[in-house]
C-alpha cells in the first residue's frame, strides 16, 4: 500500500504539488488549509486555491482557524499519516502535532535555505537583486522555516523575471522536488542536514505601503523592485497627489538628470524618469480608475511633462 500523508496548503503556490503527490498515487487522507475569507469592495468569500484543487479531486478537507486545538489534533492523529506535507500553509504547528506522522513533516519552502526565510523570500530575492534561487525541503521544528534541509533545486533569476513568473517556476519545481524527497526517505536515503547559523538570512511579509517606488535607488535596484512587486502589492508612485501603478520599467545607464524622480523625458510616447543612478523608461503604467496599458497610450490619456516630479 502506498504511504498515506497528511497535506497542508493554502495559496497557489501550493496546488502544483498537491497535484503531483496525488498524480503519484500518494494516499492523501485529508487536506488541511485555511479557512474561506471574504475578499475584494464585495467581500465575497472565497475558497483557497488548495481548497478548490482538493474538491477537484475529492480529497476530504478541513478548514481550522487554529491547527493546533485538541480537537484538530485528534482528528488528524486519528487518521495515522506516514508524513505531513506542508506547503505554504500559514500557521505554525505545534510540537504535539509534528510528533504524529512517524517519517516526519516535510516542508517546501522557496528558497535556497537558510537563506530568505519567512513569508516572501519569492519576492525579496528579486527586490534584492539575486542571481539564483530555488527550493528547498526541510524537516519541520517549531521554528520559522528552520528545520534540517533534505533537499534543494536551483533557477536562475532572469532579468524579465517578475514575483508572478518566479512564483510560478518555483511551485512547479517544488512539486518535483517534494516527490523526489518523499522517495528518499521511503529508501532510507536521507541525511538531513542542519542549517548554517551564519547564512541564515530573512524575507518577512510585504505589505501594500512598501510598494511605494524609492526613486533614490540605482536604475537596476529599481528594475529589481518593481519586478519583485509585481502583480503583488504592486509597485506604485504619486505625481501631483495622483496615484499611479508602475509594472514594467527599463533601465536606461546614462541620464542628464540630477534629482531622482523627475521625469526628464515625455515625448513619442517614451516617459523617462531619474534614478538615484541613471534612469528609467517606464514601460507599463496603470492610473488610479484605469487598467494597465503601454505608456504611450497612458500619455495620451494623462498627460506627463520634462520636469514633473514622481513621489
Amino acid at each position: 500500500m502506498s504511504p498515506s500523508l497528511v497535506f497542508m496548503g493554502t495559496p497557489d503556490f501550493s496546488v502544483p504539488p498537491l497535484l503531483e503527490l496525488h498524480q503519484k498515487g500518494y494516499r492523501i487522507s485529508l487536506v488541511v488549509t485555511q479557512p474561506d475569507r471574504p475578499q475584494g469592495r464585495g467581500q465575497k468569500m472565497v475558497v483557497t486555491p488548495v481548497k478548490k484543487a482538493a474538491l477537484d479531486l475529492g480529497l476530504d478537507i478541513i478548514q481550522p482557524v487554529r491547527i493546533n486545538e485538541e480537537d484538530v489534533v485528534e482528528t488528524i492523529k486519528a487518521l495515522n499519516p506516514d508524513f505531513f506535507v506542508v506547503v505554504a500553509f500559514g500557521q505554525f504547528l505545534s510540537q504535539q502535532l509534528l510528533s504524529i506522522p512517524p517519517l516526519g513533516s516535510v516542508n517546501i519552502h522557496a528558497s535556497l535555505l537558510p537563506a530568505y526565510r519567512g513569508a516572501a523570500p519569492i519576492h525579496r530575492a528579486i527586490i534584492n537583486g539575486e542571481k539564483t534561487t530555488g527550493v528547498s525541503t526541510m524537516l519541520m521544528d517549531q521554528g520559522m522555516d528552520s528545520g534540517d534541509i533534505l533537499d534543494c533545486s536551483k533557477t536562475d533569476i532572469f532579468d524579465h523575471d517578475t514575483a508572478e513568473s518566479l512564483h510560478d517556476r518555483l511551485a512547479s519545481m517544488g512539486a518535483g522536488l517534494i516527490i523526489q524527497t518523499l522517495e528518499k526517505i521511503l529508501a532510507g536515503a536521507h541525511r538531513p542536514q542542519p542549517q548554517n547559523p551564519d547564512l541564515v538570512s530573512f524575507a518577512p511579509m510585504l505589505s501594500k505601503k512598501e510598494g511605494q517606488i524609492p526613486w533614490t535607488r540605482t536604475s537596476f535596484e529599481l528594475d529589481c523592485f518593481v519586478r519583485g512587486m509585481t502583480p503583488w502589492p504592486g509597485a506604485y508612485t504619486f505625481i501631483s497627489d495622483k496615484r499611479l501603478k508602475v509594472y514594467k520599467i527599463e533601465v536606461m545607464d546614462h541620464s542628464p538628470g540630477i534629482i531622482p524622480g523627475m521625469v526628464i523625458r515625455s515625448t513619442n510616447g517614451k516617459l523617462i524618469v531619474q534614478a538615484g543612478k541613471g534612469a528609467v523608461s517606464i514601460l507599463e503604467i496603470q492610473g488610479a480608475s484605469g487598467k494597465r496599458m503601454p505608456v504611450a497610450d497612458f500619455l495620451r490619456g494623462f498627460p506627463i511633462n520634462e520636469g514633473d516630479m514622481f513621489s
